[in-house]
């Protein structure tokens, strides 16, 4: 009877604390809750007042294999704000795909069930990177409106994914940075959702919803005018569990 317990208690999986991430998530003011059944986490906290959310678990979009970092935030942007950063191997992908599925299919136009990061890339024109050379190499970028893209990048949020290049976007994994309907969204591939990771994450988001907002005032005016034809960007991992207290 003892093996039998053994054996039974040694083939379940072991739970994920993430512990590492929790004790880090509780030191910035942030609230960390793990998913059940060992899906994943979330980790919610604030930029000037106002929620985000982060989440790490199964992915959302086929382009992304193993597991999914994503994070998200409410904003009120002007209509026409809609930009989207990419890493290059995943725009030339999505780009041949996209290409794929519309000439196989017959289309006459693009489905707007199609992911929008997928149909921006045909319908958007692109931003030119010209002046951020190490950006260039690894990141492409396209907008309703191109000098809304390139006021987006200059400043704090070049800076911040130029030190990304080197760590947390090593060998350029499927990423996408992008405003849509009102919000910042991050998608990016990540397996190892060390501390040093979901904080070089978030630090990208922040300047990306930082300098959102900026361009927004230049623009001029809040939207409530999106377009509700556009299909769902985000499910959210649920339900959660509380961290369990340590002993």
């Amino acid at each position: 009877m003892l093996g039998a317990l053994k054996k039974f208690f040694s083939s379940q999986p072991a739970r994920h604390e993430w512990s590492e991430v929790a004790d880090w998530a509780a030191q910035q003011r942030h609230e960390f809750r793990r998913a059940r059944e060992d899906q994943g986490f979330v980790i919610e906290g604030q930029l000037g007042g106002k929620p985000w959310r982060l989440e790490w678990g199964p992915p959302q979009r086929p382009y992304i294999k193993g597991h999914e970092l994503r994070l998200r935030m409410e904003l009120s942007l002007p209509s026409d704000m809609q930009m989207l950063l990419l890493t290059r191997p995943l725009m030339g992908e999505l780009e041949r795909q996209t290409f794929e599925n519309f000439t196989e299919s017959n289309q006459t136009q693009i489905d707007t069930a199609t992911p929008e990061e997928m149909r921006w890339l045909v319908m958007f024109p692109r931003v030119p990177l010209t002046e951020f050379p190490t950006l260039r190499a690894h990141l492409g970028a396209v907008a309703s409106e191109p000098e809304h893209g390139l006021s987006w990048l200059a400043g704090p949020l070049a800076q911040v994914l130029e030190r990304c290049v080197g760590n947390l976007l090593t060998g350029d994994p499927p990423f996408v940075l992008m405003t849509l309907r009102g919000r910042t969204y991050l998608r990016l591939e990540l397996d190892d959702p060390s501390a040093a990771n979901i904080a070089a994450a978030i630090a990208v988001f922040e300047a990306a919803v930082t300098q959102a907002v900026r361009v927004a005032g230049s623009a001029g005016g809040a939207a409530n005018d999106w377009p509700t034809t556009s299909s769902t960007a985000w499910q959210t991992l649920e339900p959660l569990d509380p961290v369990p207290p340590r002993r």
